[in-house]
């Protein structure tokens, strides 16, 4: 069995007045994070970690943000079309395990439906798309709630 690991990671700032996109499904905050797309940092780093898997590059050789036609994007697209790369190149995902490093909000109870978002656009099991959380306890650029990070680790096997 051909199996690869990839590894993703994606920093956004937060601001005002934008949407607050995490896993495919907004939440009401007081801030959203900056980016020519939605800037679900979530999804980018698991695009990342499933191109790094199968040596295709990173998410912005594949969705640049000098591209037009990518402002405001739903990063459930991004994700789409990376999962049909990945696809066209001979692989499957296997499982995929996240982190979140955000000082705020709390998301724990917005995990399932980011599992369930997440598992239906990557056509996976719920239980391979695993979500977790946790703060920096206050300290630098996420523990002021600048930003926030997201880490992914994803398996994936050779059809």
């Amino acid at each position: 069995m051909n199996l690869r690991i990839g590894f993703g990671v994606d920093y956004h700032q937060l601001v005002e007045e934008r949407d607050f996109w995490l896993g495919g499904i907004k939440i009401e905050h007081t801030k959203g994070a900056l980016g020519h797309s939605d800037a679900d940092v979530l999804l980018h780093a698991l695009c990342d970690a499933m191109l790094g898997a199968a040596c295709l590059g990173d998410i912005g050789v594949h969705f640049p943000d000098t591209d037009a036609s990518l402002k405001n994007i739903d990063s459930k697209i991004l994700l789409a079309k990376t999962a049909a790369l990945i696809k066209e190149n001979g692989y499957s995902l296997v499982n995929a395990d996240t982190t979140l490093c955000l000082q705020a909000p709390k998301i724990k109870d917005y995990i399932p439906q980011m599992q369930e978002v997440i598992a239906a656009v990557l056509a996976v099991d719920k239980n391979a798309i695993s979500i977790k959380a946790t703060t920096t306890e206050k300290m630098g650029f996420v523990g002021r709630e600048e930003g926030l990070v997201a880490y992914a680790t994803v398996l994936l096997q050779k059809n």
